[in-house]
């Protein structure tokens, strides 16, 4: 079994602003930069990741920044198990009891999955897959040439928008749009690969397709860096997410 890292003090916290349009985003406040899913310092992530989080009456905006010299994807199909890509994922947990809550998962082409789970997988919980929120909204920003390897990147952004009124349902004793002090239960995770360049293309490492055997050391080949850490290679212990407090 895993050895489990957790420590609660190293949960993190961050004061989400209400925004009233574009100008807003350069005064609001960066997150910490990620860090591996354990915690432990010396898997410290090759690049930096870090975001900024606002609000307005329609959504709660999230926007990621991600540094990365080879900008690539290949899933192109909706749905689909993105994190065999690299990636960039949002969990949300609004009423913070570990049931009912919902991840979002995006890769550098802008193919999406959207899922949510009864309750986590540990505790025998399911995975309701396709529950796509109406309204949402996201966009990629590539600073350089995506599934280009002959040029070296800069990295990427991800926005996305969430809707308060497709939020609701995960939080179904409270408020969507938040009270001001309101506080969730969030955490983003970004999944990286390894690769090697194939005839002028990106190959992951290992290619996908492949079949790995728990409890072996190679389970676990790509890094999986978070914001809160979670003390284990594991995203879906929600009590241990970091909290987003609504100002």
């Amino acid at each position: 079994m895993a050895t489990d890292h957790w420590d609660p003090s190293l949960r993190r916290h961050y004061q989400c602003k209400r925004v009233g349009g574009e100008d807003d985003w350069q005064f609001l406040p960066w997150s910490e930069e990620f860090v591996d899913i354990t915690g432990q310092d010396e898997l410290k992530p090759r690049y930096r990741t870090r975001f900024k989080m606002g609000w307005d009456e329609e959504f709660l905006h999230v926007r990621v920044e991600m540094e990365e010299p080879h900008v690539w994807g290949t899933i192109k199909k909706k749905n689909e198990v993105i994190f065999h890509d690299n990636d960039i994922e949002v969990f949300i947990d609004p009423d913070g009891d570990g049931l009912n809550y919902y991840e979002f998962e995006m890769n550098a082409l802008g193919t999406i999955w959207e899922l949510s789970l009864t309750k986590p997988y540990k505790d025998g919980g399911d995975a309701i897959h396709g529950c796509n929120m109406k309204g949402l909204r996201r966009k990629v920003i590539v600073h350089g040439t995506l599934n280009q390897p002959t040029s070296e990147d800069n990295g990427w952004e991800a926005h996305i928008s969430f809707p308060w009124n497709e939020l609701k349902q995960y939080h179904r004793e409270g408020t969507s749009p938040p009270a001001k002090g309101d506080r969730w239960r969030i955490n983003l995770s970004r999944v990286q690969w390894k690769h090697t360049i194939e005839d002028g293309q990106y190959v992951r490492v290992p290619p996908h397709g492949t079949t790995l055997k728990q409890g072996n050391d190679e389970y676990h080949p790509e890094d999986n860096w978070v914001w809160s850490p979670q003390g284990l290679i594991n995203m879906h212990y929600p009590e241990r997410w970091g909290e987003v407090v609504f100002v």
